[in-house]
C-alpha cells in the first residue's frame, strides 16, 4: 500500500502549492500561537483558498479551548483536526470532524493502551518526545518501540529526505509526516526537499 505524506507547519501560499504539485496528499496548518509555524484565520483562508480540490487539510491544535476551536472552525473549513495536548477522546470528537490524536514517545508509557483509549480517532500520530514540547522537537525515536496498533499509524519525528525510507522499511506506516525536515528555515518550506522526500517515499513503494 501507498505510504501516505502530509507536510506540516505550512505557512505560505508557495509553499502549499509546491508541496501540492509535488504530490503531497495533506498539508497541516498549526493553530498552536507559541509555534513559529503558527498561523491566524486569516492566514489559513488565504492558504486554503489557493489549494486544487483532493488536498487534505489538517488543523493542528495543542489544549486548545472548545470555544476557539469552534471560532477558528466557523472561519476555516479544515478537513481533519489533529491534536498534541492531553485532549481526552471526547474533546478530540466533539467537532463533527475525523481527528489524528498525536501521542509521544516517552520511555516506559505504554503507548498501545494510551491508543486505545482513541478509538474514535482516524489515525496515531507517533511523535518524538522533549519535555516541554508538544512535538516539532526534529528529533527521531526508537521506531522498534512502536506497536501494533488498531488505527491508522502516522509517523513523525524527524523525518527526512536521508532517513524516511529507512522508516518506512521499519515501520510500515499508513502515513508519513514531516515539517523541519523539509524546510529551509521554520516555517519556510524548500521546494527541493519536499521534492526529495517525497521521491524517496515513492521510489521505497516502487521497488519495496
Amino acid at each position: 500500500m501507498r505510504t501516505r505524506v502530509k507536510i506540516c507547519g505550512i505557512t505560505r501560499v508557495e509553499d502549499a502549492l509546491t508541496a501540492v504539485r509535488l504530490g503531497v496528499d495533506a498539508l497541516g496548518l498549526v493553530f498552536y500561537p507559541p509555534s513559529p509555524r503558527a498561523l491566524t484565520a486569516e492566514q489559513a483562508q488565504i492558504i486554503m483558498a489557493a489549494l486544487p480540490p483532493f488536498v487534505t487539510t489538517v488543523g493542528l491544535f495543542v489544549n486548545a479551548e472548545e470555544a476557539t476551536i469552534r471560532a477558528l472552525l466557523r472561519q476555516v473549513p479544515l478537513d481533519l483536526l489533529q491534536f498534541h495536548g492531553d485532549e481526552s477522546a471526547a474533546d478530540c470528537s466533539r467537532y463533527g470532524r475525523p481527528y489524528i490524536k498525536a501521542l509521544r514517545m516517552q520511555d516506559g508509557r505504554d503507548i498501545e493502551a494510551q491508543a486505545r483509549q482513541y478509538p474514535t480517532a482516524a489515525g496515531i500520530l507517533l511523535d518524538s518526545y522533549q519535555p516541554g514540547l508538544p512535538g516539532g522537537t526534529g528529533e527521531t525515536f526508537d521506531w522498534t518501540r512502536i506497536p501494533a496498533l488498531e488505527q491508522a499509524l502516522i509517523l513523525a519525528g524527524g523525518l527526512n529526505p536521508a532517513n524516511v525510507r529507512t522508516a518506512i522499511q521499519t515501520v510500515c506506516p499508513y502515513a508519513v509526516d514531516v515539517s523541519g525536515g523539509v524546510e529551509a528555515e521554520k516555517g519556510i518550506k524548500d521546494g527541493q526537499k519536499i521534492a526529495a522526500f517525497i521521491n524517496e517515499v515513492s521510489s521505497f513503494a516502487s521497488n519495496g
